[in-house]
């Protein structure tokens, strides 16, 4: 929406995702308001509430030595890894064990995650919590949240900038971080049309904020996200990625790691 055009805010509550803040031009948004609302209260009441997974946060790909590589993986629920039962089945494990096949070297992995975390809340509430920690490899897992509030591009944009501005300081020599593209939620079975549609179009933009957010980051990249583009590659609540999807998703996020990791080698 061009700055400084009217707008109406339309705001329907997802289960605990957050919020839809639909900002389209005033009359668009009042000919669709019932519509959105009526969608997200029978998206609310059908899909179920996936709990983050079970199991240790951290763990080691091979037997550990002084030179392994460290990963962390920083996001939302899918960091958490919401749609499969243990941290084992998630991103982190997959992501270390590929780096560790790569490298020849063991991989050692943590996740900090929660649900619901937007790139602002990952900033203010996540990051604090590494302390002193540094790692040769940082996944940045974000941006659903951001699409389901429709931040708008500019503020995500510079809140992406401000974290991986603060990720810096948890880097080690030659190590960098990837910012993983957001998903196609042209794709996700749970969302009705039109919400599904609109909520798709807010994605490609700020997948784009992404892109020059790594552009204009140090030690930063941007990977694609993985062509998931089928029901199956979905948990049964049509929105976040089964095991399946999440060891294709980890693969797709190592290989990208790998290159700016041979990169400043």
């Amino acid at each position: 929406m061009p700055h400084g055009a009217a707008s109406l805010p339309t705001t329907v509550s997802i289960y605990g995702m957050g919020e839809i803040a639909v900002h389209v031009s005033r009359p668009l948004a009042l000919a669709m308001a019932p519509v959105l609302v009526a969608q997200g209260a029978w998206v609310r009441r059908r899909t179920p509430l996936l709990p983050e997974a079970d199991g240790e946060r951290h763990g080691v790909e091979g037997i550990w030595r002084d030179d392994a590589l460290t990963v962390l993986l920083l996001g939302d629920s899918t960091a958490a890894g919401v749609g499969v039962r243990t941290q084992a089945e998630g991103l982190a494990p997959t992501i270390a064990a590929v780096l560790a096949r790569h490298s020849g070297r063991p991989a050692s992995w943590r996740v900090a995650g929660r649900t619901g975390s937007t790139a602002q809340r990952a900033l203010t509430r996540l990051v604090p919590q590494l302390l002193d920690e540094s790692f040769d490899v940082i996944v940045v897992a974000l941006g659903f949240n951001d699409v389901l509030r429709t931040r708008r591009a500019r503020a995500f944009q510079d809140d992406v900038a401000a974290l991986a501005t603060s990720l810096q300081r948890h880097l080690r020599p030659g190590g960098g971080i990837v910012l993983a593209g957001i998903p196609d939620l042209a794709i996700f079975p749970s969302l009705p049309q039109p919400m599904r549609t609109l909520l798709a179009l807010h994605a490609r933009h700020l997948n784009r904020c992404l892109i020059r957010a790594a552009a204009n980051a140090q030690s930063t990249v941007y990977a694609t996200p993985p062509p998931i583009d089928s029901r199956a590659f979905f948990a049964e609540d049509g929105l976040h990625p089964n095991a399946e999807a999440y060891r294709l998703w980890a693969t797709h996020l190592a290989d990208a790691a790998t290159a700016i990791l041979e990169s400043r080698g």
